[in-house]
């Protein structure tokens, strides 16, 4: 039985702005937190940009956002995820005015996207709080950056009220809790941040989501704004209860920020969390009342799945499991660690649309891969990535399923599109794309565009809806 994806449904890709943009200094921008990551997220931070990071050329999207937007639309793109870099349009963060120059370069590519019938999907903070903020005001631990930021996403949503439909608020914000300085612009070094001080900042970002949701939904009634969270199924490791009952805490522990994006309270087992390890959430007057305004859809990263286990002999983190947790025995992994679990996104629509009864995007999945280009008999410089297709076929059958089990599903953007900058890594040799960019970690390159073999592969399942998906 071949699935019936929706006539409406909307297929596409996914990007950041720091990862592929470029022009880290250009036409006005300031300094983000991933200026200073030459070696990713999870790496070192210097005291200003080094020539050695990446994410400062990027794949030099800014100026070659036209073609690339072409190539998005000749694979039949209904929809593309970008995010839109803060710090181009508050330089340092906390200014009154913003940089013209900025918004005007979204204004562009937004509208080159319309040009193609392609809907923008804009996130507002994908890992790149301005620098100054972190530096000064160590990040969303302050609560000054509530106001920083709702004057940043008023800003936006004005500017774009006609161009822009589909809005996230923050990327995979749960990531704080293992990446404080990369998800929150934290300066505090992970290992001297408190609970308190952790618990507090994500407060913070929950409260200026929620006030974001009620903005936008001022300034335009049509927008659907969405949250966007990590997610990671978690199964324990064995049938012992004890298992049982350690995977669903670990579980809580980012079921959290969707609960609470999606119900507008914190739940009681955060309630007890908080009780037990001392925490106290400080509300100011109007906090309650603003996180009530819930999203209109959850979205969510989908590329791994975990186990959890209450034998503290067994817990050995697995090398790609970004949020914690133990390796699957019963599962492959990626050549980063990442274990590959197709059923476990028909597992995590399923549990998502059963909590919530929301509509569900995915807007992050996808295989990080070494690629080889090579010259097929046409004489055409290609990639042969049939490990990716496989991959991307196996996922996309599981999210078929979890429509016919009932689950409403509002689109597929797969990760990096095409090449980009790795966010846990800075490296370009691990590759999603099914346009492959000449540039390498060494810096060299021609920064041309080649379509890999999954380009024309995914154009058919663009095209027939999904019906050419191999069961």
């Amino acid at each position: 039985m071949s699935t019936q994806f929706p006539k409406d449904f909307l297929w596409g890709g996914a990007v950041a702005a720091n990862q592929l943009e470029g022009a880290y200094q250009e036409d006005g921008k300031g300094w983000s937190i991933q200026d200073v990551t030459p070696r990713g997220g999870w790496g070192p931070v210097t005291d200003v940009p080094t020539e050695d990071n990446m994410k400062l050329i990027g794949i030099d999207f800014y100026h070659h956002y036209k073609e690339d937007i072409k190539l998005f639309a000749e694979m039949g793109f209904k929809v593309f995820r970008t995010s839109i870099a803060w710090s181009r349009i508050f330089p340092k963060g906390d200014e009154l005015e913003p940089n013209e120059k900025g918004l005007q370069f979204y204004d562009d590519l937004f509208d080159e996207l319309h040009k193609y019938g392609i809907e923008p999907l804009v996130t507002l903070s994908h890992y790149e709080t301005p620098l100054h903020l972190s530096r000064e005001y160590d990040g969303w631990v302050n609560r000054k950056l509530v106001d920083f930021y709702e004057r940043y996403a008023t800003t936006v949503f004005k500017r774009y009220k006609n161009k822009v439909k589909y809005w996230l608020t923050f990327n995979e914000i749960n990531s704080i809790l293992e990446a404080p300085f990369m998800s929150g612009g934290i300066s505090t070094p992970k290992d001297q941040l408190s609970e308190q001080d952790l618990y507090q900042a994500i407060h913070h970002e929950l409260v200026a989501s929620a006030r974001a949701v009620k903005i936008g939904h001022q300034i335009n009634p049509d927008f659907k704004i969405g949250c966007m969270v990590l997610s990671m199924p978690t199964y324990p490791l064995t049938p012992n209860p004890d298992d049982v009952i350690a995977a669903m805490e670990f579980d809580h522990r980012n079921m959290a920020f969707a609960d609470i994006h999606a119900r507008g309270q914190y739940p009681g087992y955060m309630k007890r969390f908080f009780k037990e390890e001392g925490i106290t959430i400080h509300f100011e007057p109007g906090d309650a009342e603003d996180l009530q305004h819930t999203v209109d859809f959850i979205s969510f990263s989908y590329y791994m799945s975990t186990c959890e286990t209450a034998d503290e002999a067994k817990k050995v983190k697995g090398e790609g499991n970004i949020l914690g947790g133990v390796n699957n025995p019963h599962l492959e992994a990626s050549e980063w660690g990442w274990q590959i679990d197709p059923q476990g996104l028909r597992y995590v629509l399923n549990t998502f649309y059963d909590r919530f009864q929301k509509p569900l995007f995915i807007v992050e999945n996808g295989l990080g891969a070494v690629d080889e280009l090579i010259t097929n008999e046409k004489g055409e410089k290609t990639v042969e990535d049939d490990y990716r297709i496989n991959y991307l076929n196996d996922h996309l059958v599981q999210v078929g399923e979890a429509i016919e089990d009932g689950v409403e599903v509002m689109g597929y953007t797969s990760w990096g599109c095409i090449d980009l900058v790795s966010a846990s890594t800075a490296q370009l040799k691990k590759r999603y794309g099914y346009i492959y960019v000449d540039r390498h970690d060494d810096g060299s390159g021609t920064l041309e565009r080649y379509r890999k073999k999954s380009f024309n592969w995914y154009k058919e399942v663009i095209a027939t809806n999904g019906q050419s998906l191999k069961r």
